[in-house]
């Protein structure tokens, strides 16, 4: 379409309406500013003037005609896509719709096992019957590193009839597959493919990142634009193209799911992440790569850390490991020095780096340090060398359907003696919000262990409070 990426329509139109002054007499409450505490040292004073709802000649994003509808379109030729859809409920929102559009009742889709719970709640929601497809995980790491093309084929040649192939790609960790081999197979099949690329939204800025599914043709595309573009939490990009969707459908689920009063802070941001995107050239991108590499040297230099490369891996994501203590313990190092990970597992930390030229290597790597020599100083430090636990997903599991869970009464069991017992709640580590248990999911003695050894470390773990007591909650069957 070859749209003119220098504006910025709907923050543009913000500020204007800001900058007349106006008297307001429509929500929200603070009106522009002038009612909130602490005025005199507010950080929230310029934010709030630009804080609207849909007045004249600021569009509305569940009907938009204007300065929302041109924003829009402006993301979707970015991106190459037949239409681009703002989200204010993140991600969350794109997946929950993606699914309830493609899919009816008693439908059959693939998803892939370690998608993102909102996935799973979206399974849930449309009331189809799921078939897990167990993702490969790398044999040094013991990571996910996401769905073979093998176990594609075989799912789609043994459930002709599926309806979607639901694909998380890339992996919290930033592993990526070939895309294009996954969209090109499944559409041959004439299934369409949804793609929770969550942590990808940058991925168009070309090489050395990983291929888009925008680009690969994928059906729907869900970007969570706030985790690795200048956006503002929970707001997302949901692209889509080709003939598969039913984009009135689509739109509809959206307006149902999506709040009625849309931030619009939150579209504002969305506006600005795809101008940031549309303008960060090769040069920028060379630049970056090589402050990239500068620092993982930098983190291989400090005694008794590591970077952990996999393959196929964004850039952006950059593994760190301690040959002296578990990812938890370190993490907590890092804290008491300010620097703030993205998650950490039972071996590793996981940092998640700006899309800029800017890194501040220095200052990181000497809190590093301080990090690393504080703990050495401690009087009673206790060294952990211990095997590193993980979690490999079984290629077959038995879980319970949504009508046999209804009528099920339900107890709570020591978690040492749930097995073969089938849990109320999926029980999630959180980060990365990816479940080992699903709702009604028979437990093993591979979920035990790795529960226990979640459970010691300290770990935060979603699944209800009994937990962190020694209990799981179950099905009576």
């Amino acid at each position: 379409m070859n749209l003119d990426q220098t504006k910025l329509p709907l923050y543009d139109a913000l500020l204007k309406h800001a900058s007349t002054q106006p008297i307001s007499y429509h929500v929200p409450g603070h009106k522009s500013g002038s009612v909130f505490p602490l005025l005199s040292d507010n950080i929230f004073s310029s934010i709030l003037k630009i804080d609207m709802t849909e007045i004249n000649g600021l569009d509305d994003l569940h009907d938009p005609e204007e300065v929302i509808d041109e924003a829009q379109r402006l993301a979707a030729d970015i991106y190459g896509v037949d239409a681009t859809y703002f989200l204010v409920n993140g991600s969350t929102v794109g997946n929950l719709a993606s699914v309830l559009s493609l899919c009816d009742e008693d439908d059959m889709v693939l998803v892939q096992r370690d998608s993102h719970k909102s996935i799973l709640n979206a399974v849930k929601l449309s009331k189809v019957r799921p078939v897990y497809l167990a993702p490969t995980v790398d044999e040094e790491t013991n990571i996910s590193i996401g769905l073979s093309i093998e176990t594609i084929e075989e799912a789609l040649k043994a459930y002709p009839n599926v309806k979607a192939l639901i694909v998380t790609n890339p992996t919290y960790y930033g592993a990526s597959i070939d895309i294009d081999k996954v969209v090109q197979l499944a559409h041959s099949y004439c299934v369409p493919v949804i793609v929770d690329e969550a942590h990808g939204a940058h991925f168009i800025v070309g090489p050395p990142f990983p291929r888009s599914a925008v680009q690969a043709g994928a059906d729907i595309v869900i970007h969570s634009a706030h985790k690795t573009l200048p956006a503002m939490t929970m707001a997302s990009y949901l692209h889509v193209q080709g003939h598969f969707v039913d984009q009135v459908k689509l739109s509809s689920y959206l307006s149902i799911l999506q709040s009625s009063s849309p931030s619009y802070v939150l579209m504002a941001s969305l506006d600005i992440a795809r101008y940031y995107v549309a303008h960060f050239r090769s040069s920028h991108v060379r630049k970056l790569i090589k402050n990239i590499e500068m620092f993982c040297e930098e983190i291989n230099s400090i005694s008794g850390l590591k970077v952990v490369p996999l393959n196929s891996q964004d850039p952006l994501k950059v593994l760190i490991e301690a040959s002296f203590c578990t990812g938890y313990d370190l993490q907590r190092m890092f804290e008491q020095k300010g620097i703030y990970s993205e998650l950490a597992d039972s071996s590793r930390v996981l940092f998640v780096l700006p899309l800029s030229e800017k890194l501040e290597i220095e200052e990181t790597i000497e809190r590093m340090k301080k990090a690393i020599q504080s703990f050495s100083n401690q009087e009673n430090q206790t060294l952990r060398n211990e095997a590193r636990f993980s979690f490999v997903f079984p290629s077959v599991s038995s879980v319970l359907s949504y009508k046999q869970m209804k009528s099920l009464e339900k107890t709570t069991v020591a978690i040492e003696h749930s097995e073969g017992l089938f849990v109320c709640k999926s029980v999630i580590p959180y980060p990365p919000g990816i479940p080992i248990l699903l709702e009604g999911e028979q437990v093993n003695r591979d979920h035990i262990n790795y529960i226990l050894q979640l459970k010691e470390a300290g770990a935060k773990v979603q699944g209800g409070h009994s937990i962190y007591d020694g209990y799981l909650e179950v099905f009576l069957i």
